[in-house]
């Protein structure tokens, strides 16, 4: 099937183009046309027609400009990461209900392989001045948490993998809703002209996307422009970069010219259509894009030292090195949001332990753990640790009692999670809330999914009860109508 250029909608546009070259498009017109109205609510009238992708005030000075996700995707352990308990090798093979009488079967999904309390299969030892317990699996990720701010109190709603990765990414369980990275661009908007304000990277090697696929980094009810450019794992990153071989520069600066000229005539009898304009100005970003992101994706520009710093080479972890090492040149040249989930799919595809979660764990911690210290690392000699807002988390935490399989491993646990925040105004060496003594329920200062999105709002200067967008008759918000934030984690 085929459509006029004119007649067709933006939606279609995108079907045609592919997500990324359409995203693309919709950034360059919203920067250089200034024709799609947006508005934050605390602006006014008059101001609602600034290029959604230029560069925004913040509501108030922030720690930082910048973030990366580390997406762990799949639901790492707590206990066996970042929540050290002791209590369960104590009481390991104990009934978990000797201390929680209240557990159910149904806290995970098989509720006929729930086993006894089961103690971590890594050692832990104390590092930093902050004395923090690691686990053996993170020697790299260990020497930095002096910088990392530490939340042990995380709990969501849902056991299953993809409502709560959208809950995670959203703030809501189900789709259709705008994530992290959106409401980012939407309220700050972007340093660069050439690149997209808001870049994912999924996994690599052939383990698929995470569960819900492309709609955990979607813009929802938000403009297109803010949904996240997938980097894809093979071949060409982003679709229509390379120009094709039997066409020259000028050629293809000639053809530009001529589009838009022609496009410009249908225009001038149509100026309120800004979907038009949007496609005018699409082909214009792709061709400034055929230059700027090469040169940005290109690690083999970086000195032996940082490739090695980050353990480019090593066959283990090489793609989330060079993912890593990519995030940190996209911010460089002025992108404002990276994901990048670690893991594809479920079971043993990503951190989903639920068979053998020594075996798991060891390595998907293998896989990320240099490549994370090394961005880390790399980040403060630069100078760009200060205001990049590093965040490490999953969607949900995993049950301190074993699963029963050939090798035990653990099921879903929504009741905890934890995560970590480095750089961007975190401060270093601390934690935020406690776990029960056997890592099974948030128990001390508990944070819900809404706290830790309107912190990661506050670091980057805006206030999550301001920052909305009006849909359907009402004015949404990322946190919903709850949310707190975690200023003993702020510096």
């Amino acid at each position: 099937m085929t459509h006029d250029l004119f007649s067709m909608s933006r939606r279609q546009l995108l079907a045609q183009a592919g997500c990324g070259f359409g995203t693309l498009g919709l950034a360059g017109l919203l920067q250089d046309e200034g024709l799609l109205e947006v508005a934050r609510a605390d602006e006014t009238l008059g101001d609602r027609a600034l290029n959604p992708l230029a560069p925004r005030d913040p509501h108030f000075e922030p720690h930082a400009k910048r973030v990366i996700w580390l997406f762990i995707n799949g639901g790492p352990s707590h206990v066996d990461t970042w929540d050290y308990k002791p209590a369960l090798e104590k009481w390991h093979d104990k009934s978990i209900r000797e201390f929680a009488p209240d557990f159910s079967d149904t806290t995970g999904f098989f509720k006929n392989a729930v086993g006894n309390l089961m103690k971590s299969p890594f050692k832990f030892a104390p590092q930093g001045e902050c004395g923090k317990m690691v686990p053996e699996i993170f020697p790299h990720m260990g020497r930095h948490v002096d910088k990392m701010a530490f939340i042990l109190s995380g709990h969501t709603e849902s056991n299953n993998h993809s409502p709560a990765l959208f809950a995670m990414n959203t703030g809501f369980a189900r789709m259709g809703f705008p994530c992290v990275g959106s409401w980012v661009t939407y309220g700050l908007g972007s340093e660069s002209r050439d690149l997209p304000g808001f870049v994912v990277m999924s996994d690599p090697k052939g383990r698929g996307l995470p569960k819900g696929h492309a709609a955990n980094w979607s813009a929802g009810f938000l403009p297109g422009v803010f949904q996240g450019t997938h980097l894809k794992p093979q071949g060409e990153p982003i679709d229509n970069l390379v120009r094709p071989s039997d066409v020259t520069d000028l050629a293809q600066r000639n053809q530009l010219d001529l589009l838009k000229s022609l496009n410009s005539l249908h225009l001038d009898d149509h100026r309120a259509d800004s979907e038009l304009a949007a496609r005018i100005e699409s082909f214009e970003l792709a061709y400034r894009m055929q230059t700027a992101a090469p040169e940005a994706l290109d690690i083999a520009a970086e000195p032996k030292h940082i490739q090695d710093l980050y353990g480019i080479g090593d066959e283990r972890c090489d793609h989330f090195a060079r993912q890593c090492l990519v995030a940190r040149r996209l911010l460089e040249r002025g992108v404002r949001f990276v994901q990048i989930y670690s893991g594809g799919m479920e079971n043993q595809r990503s951190w989903d332990g639920h068979n053998d979660i020594d075996g798991n764990h060891r390595q998907f911690a293998g896989e990320t753990d240099q490549p994370v210290g090394g961005l880390l690392s790399d980040l403060a000699e630069r100078g760009l640790l200060e205001d990049t807002l590093v965040v490490w988390c999953g969607e949900f935490g995993r049950l301190p009692v074993a699963q029963k399989s050939a090798k035990p491993g653990r099921d879903h646990n929504p009741h905890c999670f934890c995560a970590w925040l480095a750089g961007g105004g975190a401060k270093g060496g601390t934690i935020h809330g406690a776990s029960d003594e056997i890592g099974y329920k948030a128990h001390d200062d508990k944070v819900h999914i809404n706290d830790l999105h309107a912190t990661i709002l506050h670091l980057l200067g805006m206030d999550h009860e301001k920052l909305t967008y009006k849909y359907n008759g009402r004015r949404f918000r990322l946190t919903d109508v709850a949310g707190e934030v975690l200023h003993d984690v702020i510096a």
